[in-house]
């Protein structure tokens, strides 16, 4: 079964029902065969985003975790093998949670689904 990693914007934009997802995106998340899974670095960073008003989400962080839980998403811990590895990734991407998720995928065997073109420098799979 192919398991794939959500990056933070992807998760936010299906709640949504965004235009901005790609057809790809949107049958990956319809597909019962597959697993979808978010970080829990994604929560902290809509935590941090709400909390300086960068983020508009009506319900606030609950009603995030109440999107992911919705949609069936698996939510993944933060290890310490995902840590080991920031130190050693390439510095395409400044952002700390970015960074994180593209770690993760690594160590997991993850596809990340972003449509953000910094993660694409990275040797991770991607999909957009």
């Amino acid at each position: 079964m192919t398991r794939y990693l959500l990056d933070t914007h992807v998760i936010i934009w299906i709640a949504e029902n965004s235009p901005l997802l790609s057809d790809k995106v949107k049958n990956i998340i319809l597909d019962t065969d597959t697993e979808k899974f978010v970080s829990i670095v994604s929560a902290w960073e809509v935590a941090i985003k709400l909390g300086t008003k960068r983020l508009n989400i009506v319900g606030g962080l609950p009603e995030y975790y109440r999107m992911v839980d919705t949609k069936g998403f698996l939510t993944l811990p933060i290890e310490r093998e995902y840590l080991r590895h920031i130190p050693d990734l390439p510095k395409h991407h400044k952002d700390p949670f970015d960074r994180l998720l593209v770690v993760t995928a690594v160590a997991e065997g993850m596809i990340l689904v972003t449509g953000d073109d910094n993660i694409h420098k990275y040797d991770v799979p991607w999909l957009w």
